[in-house]
């Protein structure tokens, strides 16, 4: 994933503001990377994966993802298609 990729999809959250604002915010938990424009707070697809910026950013590493925007993206038409049929089965 480059870094101008939107990691958060709902609300068009790129790699690159995500790791910057890890590096100005420093938070100490995952969770308050929803401070950063509401990441992970839509569908919530990208929460695994903002775990993982905010896991590599701990451990001292730069955070990126290692997965292609169109495999992304496809993985999360399919996360939303199944959420998408729960919803119809209520």
């Amino acid at each position: 994933m480059d870094q101008d990729d939107h990691v958060c999809l709902c609300f068009h959250v790129s790699q690159r503001k995500l790791v910057n604002w890890l590096k100005r915010e420093q938070p100490s938990v995952a969770s308050r990377m929803s401070e950063c424009l509401g990441a992970g707070t839509g569908c919530q697809w990208c929460v695994p994966f903002l775990r993982k910026l905010h896991a590599q950013w701990l451990e001292g590493d730069e955070p990126a993802l290692p997965v292609s925007p169109e495999n992304y993206a496809k993985r999360r038409a399919a996360y939303r298609s199944r959420l998408d049929s729960s919803d119809s089965a209520e």
